[in-house]
């Protein structure tokens, strides 16, 4: 596994600025949470337009996120670099496509995505270890995404709708 690039490299470098989500993978703690937590804003920015128009994003994002991952992890020679977290913007972006906006929503998708991501319950460890390049590095982000997106959908009458 190779080192973390540098910020120079990260900002400089158009790839691995998308891949390492506009520098908040380069967090030292936690860059998964950054990146979701980068995520979350750009998903309030997203919030106002139309669900066709969201839906039609969080597509691009994540099929260009196949290649943006798998490019960036072969530059950095290493499966799946945990500064990488385009993957996380994905997985945050598809468990919020159908929840009503609002707070309450907001924080319970980053609690359920992070911790779907963080606990990779089954199938998503196996999908994580068992399929490389961009899309391993997207399809376990992905699984926790919609799990996190199912569970908030089924409690929509405690979150209120």
């Amino acid at each position: 596994m190779s080192r973390a690039p540098s910020a120079r490299t990260v900002f400089t470098d158009p790839v691995h600025f998308l891949a390492f989500g506009f520098g908040s993978g380069l967090s030292p703690a936690a860059p998964g949470t950054a990146g979701t937590a980068v995520a979350v804003v750009l998903e309030l920015l997203m919030r106002p337009l139309d669900l066709p128009l969201r839906i039609a994003i969080v597509v691009v994002v994540c099929v260009v996120g196949v290649w943006i991952c798998g490019e960036s992890a072969r530059r950095l020679d290493t499966h799946d670099h945990p500064g990488i977290v385009w993957d996380e913007f994905a997985g945050y972006f598809l468990t919020m496509l159908f929840v009503p906006a609002g707070w309450p929503w907001v924080v319970a998708g980053f609690v359920l995505f992070r911790l779907f991501d963080i606990i990779k319950p089954w199938p998503i460890r196996e999908l994580d270890h068992g399929i490389g390049g961009g899309l391993g590095i997207m399809l376990d982000d992905l699984v926790a995404g919609v799990f996190a997106g199912l569970i908030l959908l089924a409690s929509r009458g405690f979150l209120g709708t």
